[in-house]
């Protein structure tokens, strides 16, 4: 016959029992009891006890008060001795519950229990003993374990409540997560905060004071619908992010390509504006994925670089094949300020003529040089205009009267013409408008006769 299997241990649930809490223990000051056992009784205790026992009948009695009850037979050579020995179990067992009492270790049911079970076992002892004095003990023990169940019970009822706004603490804090509009929530932060409540959730059903059972069931329903309703709001989120992020990808894709494509173009000028207008479209493009966006837009900028790089190359070569135009105009304009002061206007202005001919036939130059040659030749000819102009105002006083009052009279005419050729042009007067054009165009050849006969 083969012997049975031992029974499998069960594994209790969370909350299915609680340490005691802090403040039990703190309020139980342990003190030594001194808790007799059998071998430690004397000889002088054994005689005392048995004071209270006598044998009759072959039965030994124990006298109570004014009373005698029949604990057992006589047996043996010290009938008295083993029911005395009970006794003093008996005792003892009411010690070591006294002794309990100042641990942490029972709760108030089982103070309860113990002092039913003491009392019962006072009730009909099969000892000897001083029964009053052991009942007299028991009382005081029992006015004891009451005080300690009492104060047990109120601060087991403090810690429930106190675990209670603990966890309704957490779950506000995960509803608090879970309520947030979505343009305040930061994705990663609030995914840690709530799982946080979720660990100090499981943490305060760990350690913390059990609480009632429709209570934690009621909690813990808002916290998973609070929770779920977060999570389904970020499974949203990231799929619309995702998704966003792919047609961000798909623009950024083509303007690389395109970028690409124009990096070999040597229609410098026009290229240079396609690629103004793509930098444009990218930055309008959106922000995607980091890694994304970083490899995409290290492509396009290679083309650009590309593309610039090989205009600079070609600008550098143009410019290095006009540096032989520097000498010819610098040659030209050195003849032009030779002119200078004008001391015979007609000759002047007719050598002027040849030189402005020469350097525009010279060709163009470096741009560094552009500049600086076009300032000097425009100086030139601004002092030929200067001394032109005081010849004028030095002529015959009569026909610079009638060239003067004529011409002045032309000009007037041409600006109310223009005046209203404006104002017809507003109105989208297409035969007014003809009309005041060949009106100005005869007045405006008048002037140009005039002026030609006075210079």
């Amino acid at each position: 016959m083969t012997a049975p299997k031992p029974a499998k241990p069960s594994i209790p649930k969370p909350g299915s029992f609680a340490a005691p809490s802090p403040a039990v223990v703190a309020a139980h000051k342990t003190h030594p009891v001194k808790v007799p056992v059998v071998e430690e009784i004397t000889d002088e205790q054994l005689a005392a006890a048995a004071a209270f026992g006598e044998v009759a009948d072959d039965k030994v009695w124990v006298k109570d008060g004014d009373a005698r009850h029949e604990v057992g037979p006589a047996e043996g050579d010290a009938p008295l001795a083993k029911f005395c020995k009970e006794y003093y179990l008996l005792e003892a067992s009411i010690e070591r519950f006294h002794a309990r009492l100042s641990s942490a270790d029972l709760s108030p049911k089982a103070i309860d229990d113990n002092l039913k079970s003491l009392h019962a076992s006072l009730e009909a002892p099969a000892v000897v003993g001083d029964l009053a004095a052991l009942r007299t003990r028991l009382e005081k023990v029992d006015g004891e374990a009451k005080e300690v169940r009492d104060r047990l019970q109120a601060e087991r009822k403090a810690a429930k409540e106190a675990a209670t706004a603990e966890r309704e603490a957490i779950v506000a804090k995960a509803e608090a997560i879970a309520a947030k509009p979505e343009n305040k929530i930061h994705w990663k932060d609030d995914t840690a905060a709530l799982r946080e409540q979720l660990d100090a959730w499981k943490e305060a059903q760990r350690a913390g004071a059990r609480i009632p059972k429709d209570v934690e069931r009621a909690l813990w329903k808002r916290f998973t619908v609070a929770r779920s309703h977060f999570e389904k709001a970020r499974k949203v989120h990231f799929a619309q992010l995702d998704k966003d992020n792919s047609e961000v990808a798909a623009r950024k894709e083509s303007l690389a390509a395109k970028a690409e494509k124009l990096a070999e173009s040597t229609d410098w000028d026009a290229t240079a504006r396609a690629f103004k207008d793509l930098m444009g479209d990218w930055k309008n493009a959106g922000r995607g994925r980091r890694s994304v966006d970083d490899a995409l837009w290290k492509r396009f900028q290679a083309a650009q670089d590309a593309f610039f790089e090989a205009k600079r190359q070609v600008s550098e070569a143009e410019e290095a094949s006009l540096a032989g135009n520097v000498e010819a105009k610098e040659s030209v304009v050195k003849d032009a300020e030779a002119l200078l002061p004008v001391k015979d206007l007609a000759t002047t202005k007719q050598a002027l003529r040849v030189l402005q001919d020469k350097f525009e036939a010279a060709g163009q130059v470096p741009r560094a040089d552009v500049g600086r040659l076009t300032k000097r030749m425009t100086a030139v000819e601004k002092a030929v205009r200067d001394a032109e102009d005081s010849a004028w105002s030095s002529r015959n006083p009569e026909i610079e009267a009638r060239a003067t009052g004529a011409a002045a009279q032309l000009h007037a005419a041409i600006a109310d013409l223009e005046k209203d050729l404006a104002e017809a042009t507003a109105a989208k007067n297409a035969r007014k408008i003809k009309e005041i054009e060949e009106s100005l165009e005869a007045r405006k050849a008048w002037l140009a006769q005039i002026e030609g006969v006075v210079s």
